[in-house]
């Protein structure tokens, strides 16, 4: 890739968490030049978060500015809200970026762009008035229908589709959750992790119903695959998110995924120097870990200070490579995930899962047979949460004493070596 002389015009597309986060470390780092920056939603940043884990709770958006993140509007030079980037034009010398508005379409001309456009969830063909929660306008239709004695079905029992129920469940709705799978975030976890989930649902009141295919889904319910179908006063799609990446086909590289391939400082694996991409629509890859999907809030948070200190010249040494950080707060539980999980690991837990607090620790061997750590789940521990993000962020994944990680009175930092 050729590198560019700092520029002087940049283009940011996405209002989202991290377009706020890049256009904030512009301004931080010195950057004086002429900043745009391009949103498809009208209103200002909020942070998405709430909408599912305190839906009923919090009603209001959370203006990230008043959190302290960054305000667009003092931070851009020109702030295009309701707008939609729908092409890109770039090699190494500069880019194009052409925008869809109220009053029509407009070129948009920078040294370099940002793209930052997120994911968006996905919306299974032939369903109809189906609900999903990503945005503001989700929660306020999803938030009208959610009063004590309504049936609520969620299909998916992920991230979003448990803290969904949680709150759901907690008002007063009956609420039916339809998984795919085996178990309840088994594709992230893991079927042995995800199966000491189960439990956690009966707690609640929720039906959980696992190996659920779904056929077809209206407003009035979904029909599983043995005909048999699932009466709801709301259905709520909870199956996932697709990087937002569809107007970039042809003019950057795209993982099967749809996702922008990116390096630790945000770079385009194989694209234009003029181009950058950070945040839910990227595939970052990892040299400790290999590729790495977005679609976590503490990356959206924290990866644009990298991309912005190498945009400008001023980072003082090789892009961080942060573990992987995910947290939930679900069926009761504070859930984080602390590195990328990978298949077949073997599983070390710290505390009996079905008797407080416990942390699931996954473990692989490497060529010589050593246990080396690479992720962790804690449930309800917090004190294992600090170790396993320092030393899932060193360059090579941490050699496990089994035995020591094994006992919770241990502390974990002391079974590393």
């Amino acid at each position: 890739m050729t590198l560019l002389p700092p520029p002087t015009r940049v283009a940011v597309v996405g209002t989202g968490l991290a377009g706020l986060r890049t256009a904030a470390e512009l301004r931080g780092r010195g950057f004086t030049g002429r900043l745009t920056v391009v949103g498809e939603e009208r209103v200002a940043p909020y942070d998405r978060p709430p909408l599912s884990k305190e839906l009923l709770t919090r009603t209001a958006a959370v203006d990230l500015a008043g959190e302290g993140y960054g305000d667009l509007v003092s931070l851009a030079d020109e702030l295009l809200t309701g707008h939609r980037a729908v092409a890109l034009a770039a090699d190494d010398d500069g880019a194009r970026l052409t925008v869809a508005g109220p009053a029509g379409t407009r070129e948009v001309t920078a040294d370099v762009v940002v793209v930052a456009t997120g994911a968006s969830p996905v919306v299974v063909p032939g369903w109809r008035d189906v609900l999903t929660l990503h945005d503001l306008d989700d929660a306020a239709a999803l938030r009208g229908r959610l009063v004590p004695g309504a049936r609520l079905a969620v299909v998916g029992a992920g991230w979003i589709g448990a803290e969904l129920a949680t709150v759901a469940a907690a008002a007063g709705v009956h609420v039916t959750v339809l998984e795919g799978g085996p178990v309840p975030l088994g594709h992230v976890l893991g079927a042995q992790v995800g199966a000491l989930l189960l439990p956690w649902y009966a707690e609640r009141g929720i039906e959980l119903r696992c190996g659920a295919t779904v056929t077809a889904a209206d407003a009035g319910g979904v029909v599983l695959g043995d005909g048999e179908r699932v009466a709801a006063d709301a259905v709520v799609a909870a199956v996932g998110v697709r990087p937002s990446t569809g107007w970039l086909a042809g003019a950057l590289p795209l993982t099967p995924r749809g996702a922008v391939p990116v390096d630790l400082a945000g770079r385009v694996r194989g694209g234009p120097a003029s181009v950058r991409a950070v945040g839910d629509c990227t595939d970052r890859h990892s040299p400790r870990d290999g590729v790495v999907p977005g679609a976590h809030w503490d990356g959206a948070l924290n990866h644009p200070a990298a991309l912005v200190a190498d945009l400008l010249g001023v980072a003082d040494g090789p892009a961080p490579d942060p573990a992987p950080y995910v947290f939930s707060t679900q069926l009761g539980h504070e859930l984080t995930v602390v590195g990328h999980v990978p298949p077949g690991a073997r599983i070390v837990l710290r505390g009996d899962p079905g008797a407080g607090p416990w942390t699931a620790l996954y473990v692989v061997p490497d060529s010589e047979g050593a246990p080396r750590l690479h992720a962790g789940l804690t449930v309800d521990r917090p004190r294992d949460v600090g170790p396993l993000r320092k030393v899932l962020s060193a360059p090579a994944h941490p050699i496990l004493d089994l035995a020591a990680a094994a006992d919770p009175a241990v502390q974990l930092r002391k079974a590393l070596a």
